[in-house]
Formats: structure tokens, sequence, C-alpha cells
């Protein structure tokens, strides 16, 4: 097969494909227009921060919160003369909410059941039943298991357990809707063995080096868990300080290492996760050791050579650990989620997920060097998730029901420059996650391969390699999709991707062509399946004349119906949520 080539934007503009005419290829590419036209509807002041909170009012309805959020944005667009882009078609929307919430696509039957609903609730309702459906908790134990512990040995040997045991671990809780205080307390504290707590592997992932036993510091460094506990779970970057205080804002070192000491009681009998490719998974057991650093001091070494000590010390407070026989982990839990930074850090994760952009930029850098672009409402909203029991599903009904969530990727002459996009005028392209990717093709294509569980999770298995080396990368950070040669070699290639749709038997093209019969419900069909969305009357006056006009004809009949599957399916329309 030869690669179909992009043209800047959205295009996708040539390549001929299973040998059927270079025409209809040429038509059936020509689906990305749609993105744009369905537009219809002394101390440091770090540290300082860390303590202090804007006042904002709590306690409001749900109504109420989502008014709030309508009225702060609005109030930034009035400031800067902007007028936000129209709101987005229902198919779009649909498919938009689909992806954000359960990591998929949504289903012709999801699409023809949202749509009968009344036009002024439907939306509200979809919500409502995307965070009830069985795919909620699964696809944020994706998200989170990323985040936690990075793609990183994900699908090779040992640690491939070691994160599916986290991911079981985490579908559990969010199935539960736990409060994510509740979630963030028994990552930070959990203890037990990998095969019967899967919340180990957080700490057990994250522990760094050895560290001599002669110095009584501990077992090991604990460096990989402090920089990522506090960008997580603060939004606070500390990992630049652990050599030396920051050259550009006034982060000190001794924030590093005071948050760092609450770690070096931390034991890990059984060892550390063996990375290696052909490693045997082993349970693996973490638990806290009052004998390992019982005086809790450690040692640093800043830039000057000067070697420094310190003890668990939160962010330069002048907390000290009130009894020796302390647990340090359940402290500094109890630190981290009475912090005014914790609501704030989740919910400015949570906004970059669905917006595609955080208040901040990055998400996990709060500070005066990089103040939020609408503060008020970070600190409004942060206010009202704390006061509901840090409550996810709630949080996210607020998000997903604002103007703004429901607002076209199109942009016009007051929003289309690239400064303005941290005031949420308009919604920004996002990427699909491999987990994203993944998911979606297997409701696409509805293919054999995928109904075996076992097979399915081989499939998943070799399919996330190849999805993560051009898609995302180990840490967890989504490649920005730009139609590059190399994304679309590797989706238009695959055989598994070719053998998902050319099924004579099964799968969507040929059950599809079974029921539908008419060249008009086809199209439409395998259009709502792959984009969510019917063709425009361009296409399907063009594609329609050429499935008519076409001078070869496979005997079966289905050739022709698989390759504009397979473009669908490899158009940047389908890999992007708009």
């Amino acid at each position: 097969m030869i690669a179909c080539a992009f043209e800047p934007g959205l295009r996708p503009v040539n390549g001929p494909c299973w040998g059927w005419p270079i025409g209809i290829l040429a038509a059936v590419l020509l689906v990305a227009p749609a993105l744009s036209a369905q537009g219809d509807e002394k101390e440091s002041p770090k540290t300082s921060n860390l303590r202090k909170s804007r006042p904002a009012l709590v306690g409001s309805s749900d109504g109420e919160i989502i008014q709030g959020i309508n009225s702060k944005l609005a109030e930034k667009w009035k400031e800067n003369k902007l007028a936000p882009s129209s709101r987005v078609s229902d198919h779009e929307f649909i498919r938009r909410a689909s992806l954000d919430i359960i990591g998929r696509i949504a289903t012709p039957k999801e699409i023809s059941d949202f749509l009968k609903e009344p036009d002024g609730t439907r939306r509200a309702r979809l919500i409502d039943r995307l965070l009830n459906a069985k795919e909620y908790a699964s696809n944020w134990a994706n998200i989170w298991t990323v985040l936690l512990m990075t793609r990183s040995g994900a699908t090779e040997g040992a640690t491939r357990i070691y994160h599916e045991q986290m991911h079981q671990w985490l579908e559990d809780e969010f199935a539960a809707n736990k409060s994510w205080k509740e979630i963030t307390i028994n990552l930070l504290t959990a203890s037990g063995k990998t095969n019967e707590n899967g919340a180990v592997n957080y700490v057990l992932s994250q522990l760094g080096e050895p560290v001599p036993a002669d110095t009584n510091e501990g077992m090991y460094t604990m460096v990989p868990l402090t920089s990522r506990t506090t960008r997580l779970f603060l939004g606070v970057q500390t990992q630049c300080t652990q050599c030396h205080d920051h050259p550009f804002n006034s982060g000190k070192q001794q924030n590093f290492w005071g948050i760092n000491a609450f770690f070096r009681q931390v034991n890990a009998p059984k060892g550390r996760p063996d990375t290696t490719a052909r490693a045997m998974a082993r349970p693996l057991e973490l638990t806290d050791n009052l004998q390992l650093n019982p005086g809790g001091q450690i040692f640093y070494e800043n830039r000057k050579g000067l070697v420094l000590p310190s003890k668990p010390v939160f962010f330069l407070d002048k907390f000290r650990l009130p009894d020796p026989a302390t647990n340090r982990r359940q402290e500094l839990a109890r630190l981290v989620t009475q912090n005014s930074f914790f609501g704030k850090a989740y919910v400015n994760r949570m906004w970059l997920h669905f917006f595609g952009r955080s208040f901040t930029n990055p998400v996990d850098d709060f500070g005066e060097h990089n103040e939020p672009s609408a503060p008020e409402l970070l600190d409004e909203l942060s206010s009202e998730f704390v006061h509901y029991g840090y409550d996810s599903k709630r949080l996210i009904r607020w998000i997903c029901n604002s103007d703004a969530y429901n607002l076209s990727t199109v942009a016009n002459k007051s929003n289309e420059k690239s400064d303005v996009e941290p005031l949420f005028s308009r919604m920004l392209l996002k990427a699909l996650t491999p987990e994203q990717l993944f998911e979606s093709l297997i409701v696409a294509t509805q293919a054999e391969m995928f109904e075996s569980k076992d097979n399915r999770k081989k499939l998943r298995e070799k399919w996330m390699k190849d999805l993560t080396a051009n898609f995302g990368d180990d840490e967890g950070n989504e490649v920005t999709f730009n139609g590059t040669v190399v994304q679309a070699l590797m989706m238009m290639n695959g055989s598994d991707l070719n053998g998902a749709i050319s099924s004579k038997e099964k799968g969507t093209v040929a059950l599809t062509y079974v029921t539908k019969k008419n060249p008009k419900a086809i199209m439409d069909h395998l259009y709502l399946t792959a984009l969510n969305r019917l063709p425009t009357p361009n296409e399907s006056e063009r594609i329609l004349r050429i499935v008519r006009s076409a001078p070869v004809k496979s005997k079966d009949g289905l050739s022709m119906w698989q390759d504009l599957f397979w473009a669908l399916l490899n158009s940047n329309e389908f890999v992007l949520n708009h």
C-alpha cells in the first residue's frame, strides 16, 4: 500500500489504496473540511503561595458553579475584545465528550439515542450517561496510570504486570467514585504487596537509586518520587531544585530535600521492579521501617560543594514531626492534601485534559513566574471542588456543561492567534492519546480480531508500543499531531488495521454492507462509525458519483467500501479530538 500524503492543515490529498480508482480516494480523503464546517451551534513567593489562596465563596449549586465559569470567562473575553467561536454541532459534541470522559469515540447507536433527546437537555444528559458508563473508570485509570508510572515498561516484561496492577486499583477507585483526596492519601501511604494492593506500585516505581547502608539515610534516594509527587499533587516543579536553588524563580533546594526526607523510611524488602525486558514478574512489597533514618536527617550538596542537612520540612514551613515514631508518609499525605495547591493542581490538570490547555502553562508549575490566565476562576472552581468532597465526577460535570466546552475549534478573526488561547474562547485541537486511539479503533472496526479477550490484550500490547512511539512518549506527554509522515505511515501501513477492515464476514464494513444495502445508507453509516458525523453534501455527492461510475467493481462489492472506511480511519479528523 502507498501511504497518503498530507497537505498543511487537515487535508489528506493523495495516495491510491488497494487498487481502486485514484478519484474515489481523492474524494473520500477530503473529510477534514468538516472540522471547519461544523461550528453551527524572603520567603519564596512560590512557598508563600503554597499557604495562601484567594478567598472564594463555596457551596453554590451545580448550576451556579457552571454559570460562574461562563460569566468569568465571558468577562475575560470582553476585556480582551474576543468573540467566542460558534457553538459546536451535536455530532462533534458527542464525539468530543465521549473521547474526553470515557476514552473512545461514540457508536452510531449512541449518536442516534443522543439526537432523539430534547435539544435543550441532550448534552447535559449525555454527560451524565458518560459519567456512569462502564468505560469511565477504565479511561481515568488509563490516564492516571500513565501520569503516576509513565508509559515506560507498560508493555514489556515484569513492569507490564505492575502497570496492570496499578490500572486495576485505579479503575476500582474511580468506579467507586472515591474522592481525589482519598485516592491521593492511599497512593502516598500505600503498603503491602504488589499483587494485593496495586497502589504500592506508585512509590515502588519511583524509588530512585540505593543509598549506602552506612549513611543511615534510608534505603533509596526517593528522588524520582519527590519530584513527581509535588508536580502531580501540588502542581509545583521541584526537580530543578534537587541540585541547586532555581536560577529563574525563588524555588529553594531545601524545598526538594525537605519533602524527600518524608520518604526515607520507605522499605522495599523484596527490591525494586526489574525493568529489563526479560524480567519475570514477582510480587514486590512496600512497607515503612521506622528503624531506617530514625533521626529524620538526610544530607544534600549545594552548588558550592557544601554538604547541608535537612529534616522532614514541608516547603520551608516551620512544621516539625511531632514524634519520631510518626509515620512520615502519612504525615506528608496529610500536609499535601490539606494544602491549598492540592485542589488547584487537580482542577488545573482536569482543565488541561478537557480543553487542551490549563490555566497555567505548563500545568504543573504554579508560582509567581507562571500566573494563571484566569486566577479567579481557578480559585473559585478549586474551592468548590474541595467543598464538595474532591468529587471528580462533579468537577467533570461542571466543566463539560460550561459554554466554553461547547465551543467549536474553528477560530474567528478575534481569537485566531495563539496568544489568546489561554482565555478559552475556542476549543483547541487535541491529538488522541495512544490509549484513546486504540479504544476508538476497536469501537470503529468491530473486527473479529478483538472478540477474544486474550487476543485483544495481545493486540493492545503490540499496538501500544507503536502508538506510544508515534503519538506519545514514556513520560505520558502526547505528541502534537501535525500530519507527519511517521504518524501517517504507522496508521496506514499497519497490517493489523488493514486486517480489521478487510474481513468479508465480520466487522463494520461487512456488516454494514449486508444490513444497509443502499449505497447512501452504507456511506452514512461508515461516516458515523468512523467520524461520528454524516458526510457533508459535497462529500456525499462526490463519493456516490464515483461509486456509480467506477470502471472496476469487486465481485463481492466490499472493496470500495473497505477503501472508504480505511481512508476515514486514516484521516486527520479521526486522530484528532476537536
